[in-house]
C-alpha cells in the first residue's frame, strides 16, 4: 500500500515550539495572520498562534495533494476561535440558529463572510477540526465541489492530529468506516450513484462509501492509474461551476483511465483486502498459534501502521522477537505496549520472563515482583517459581 499521506507529512518542514501556553481565561481577543489564515482567538496570543500553524500545516499536507494555487483565494482563509463553550455557542446560534459541537465551516457566496469557528479544548474539537479545516480548504478554491470528493477526503484526513507541545502533525489512517463498509454487501451503493449524488441526490450511507471511493483512490497498491486519475481530475474542478457539473468532469477524467466496471471490480477487490485493526489483530494471533510466526509478524506489523499508538501490537511484536532470541528488541516492544496503555501485570510479567532470557536476572525479578503484587492471582505463583530459580 503506497504510504501516501505519510510521504506528505515527511515533506512539510515544521518550526520550533513556542514556550508558553495559551491563557484560556484571558478576555482579550487577539488576531494573528499567516500566508493562509487570519485567526481571531479569545484564548490569548498563544492560543492564536498556535491554531493559525495547526491549520497551516493541515493547509500544506491538504495541498501537497490537491496543487490548488494559493494565489487564487481571494484573502486569509477566517477563523474564530472560543475558549468557553457558552461563547463559542452562543456566536454559532447567531449565525445558524441551532449550534454545532466542537467547530463548523460556514460557507457564504461572499468570500470575506465564510468562517471556520472552533471551541476551542472541548471534547469535540479534535473531532470536528480536522473534518471542517478540510472543507475550508476546499471550498476556498472550489465553492461547489462534489459532495463524495468534499466528504471523502474530509473523512480521510479526520485522523490527521495536532502535537501542539511539538507543533507537528500525525496521522493514523481512518479505518472508522472500514467494517461498516465491509459488511454492506449487496445494499452497498453503485460507484456511479455516489460519483454523481450531486445530480441525482444523495445515496444511503454516503459518508461511508465516499471515504472508501477516496482510500481506494489513494491507496490502489501497484495500480498507480487509479491514483493518477483523481490527481488529473482535481485540475478539472471549477470555482465557478456548480457540484452536479464539477460531479460530471470528475467521472469523465476518471472514467477516460477505467470503465466504471473494472473500477467496481478493482474498488470492491481493495475493499475486501483491507482488514480492520481488529481484524489483522486477530489474524496475527491465529498465525502465532498456528506457528506461522512470518505471516503472524506481518499482520501485526500492519496493524502497527493503522494504530500505531495502540498497544495490541507492541506486545505481539514482542512475543515474536522473544521467540526469536531477541531479548533487546522484545523489551523495546514491551515497554512501548505498557507506555500505550497495555494490560501492566501482563507486560511485567513478560518484561521478567524476557529478562530472565536475557541472563538479567536483577531486571527479571524486579519485573516479575512487580506482575505478582500488581495481579497476584495471575502471576503470583508463577512468577515466584522463576524467582526461586534465578535467585
Amino acid at each position: 500500500m503506497k504510504k501516501t499521506l505519510s510521504v506528505l507529512l515527511s515533506a512539510i518542514a515544521l518550526s520550533a515550539p513556542l514556550a508558553a501556553q495559551y491563557d484560556v481565561t484571558s478576555p482579550i481577543r487577539v488576531e494573528v495572520r499567516n500566508q493562509y489564515f487570519n485567526v481571531i482567538s479569545d484564548g490569548g496570543s498563544y492560543d492564536a498562534e498556535t491554531l493559525c500553524r495547526e491549520l497551516e500545516l493541515r493547509f500544506d499536507v491538504y495541498n501537497r495533494l490537491f496543487r490548488f494555487d494559493p494565489a487564487a483565494m481571494s484573502g486569509p482563509l477566517r477563523v474564530t476561535a472560543f475558549a468557553k463553550k457558552a461563547d463559542y455557542d452562543s456566536y454559532v446560534m447567531s449565525k445558524l440558529g441551532s449550534t454545532r459541537d466542537g467547530a463548523v465551516y460556514l460557507h457564504y457566496s461572499q468570500p470575506e463572510r465564510r468562517e471556520l469557528i472552533v471551541n476551542r479544548g472541548s471534547p469535540d474539537e479534535a473531532r470536528m477540526l480536522p473534518h471542517q479545516a478540510f472543507i475550508q480548504f476546499i471550498r476556498a478554491f472550489v465553492p461547489y465541489p462534489p459532495s463524495w470528493m468534499r466528504e471523502g477526503f474530509a473523512i480521510y484526513f479526520n485522523t490527521l492530529r495536532f502535537d501542539p507541545e511539538i507543533r507537528e502533525l500525525f496521522y493514523e489512517e481512518n479505518l472508522a468506516w472500514l467494517e461498516t463498509v465491509k459488511n454492506m454487501g449487496a445494499y452497498q451503493p453503485s460507484l456511479e450513484s455516489v460519483f454523481l449524488a450531486d445530480v441525482n441526490g444523495m445515496t444511503e450511507y454516503f459518508q461511508p462509501i465516499s471515504w472508501a471511493i477516496v482510500s481506494f483512490f489513494l491507496n490502489s497498491g501497484g495500480n498507480g492509474d487509479y491514483f493518477r486519475a483523481i490527481t488529473e481530475a482535481f485540475m478539472l474542478l471549477s470555482p465557478s461551476k456548480s457540484a452536479g457539473e464539477n460531479s460530471q468532469a470528475v467521472l469523465n477524467r476518471l472514467t477516460s483511465w477505467n470503465s466504471l466496471e473494472k473500477m467496481r471490480v478493482d474498488y470492491n477487490s481493495y475493499i475486501a483486502g483491507r482488514k480492520t485493526f481488529v481484524e489483522l489483530i486477530e489474524a496475527g494471533q491465529q498465525a502465532y498459534a498456528d506457528r506461522d510466526l512470518e505471516n503472524s509478524s506481518s499482520y501485526f506489523l500492519a496493524a502497527l501502521y493503522q494504530k500505531p499508538t495502540h498497544y495490541a501490537a507492541y506486545y505481539y511484536l514482542g512475543l515474536l522477537a522473544y521467540d526469536n532470541n531477541e531479548f533487546d528488541l522484545a523489551e523495546t516492544y514491551y515497554i512501548t505496549a505498557l507506555q500505550y496503555g497495555a494490560d501492566s501485570a501482563l507486560v511485567k510479567y513478560a518484561l521478567g520472563v524476557n529478562a530472565a532470557s536475557a541472563g538479567k536476572n536483577n531486571e527479571a525479578i524486579a519485573y516479575l515482583e512487580e506482575a505478582a503484587f500488581e495481579s497476584p492471582d495471575r502471576y503470583k505463583e508463577r512468577a515466584e517459581s522463576i524467582m526461586i530459580r534465578l535467585r
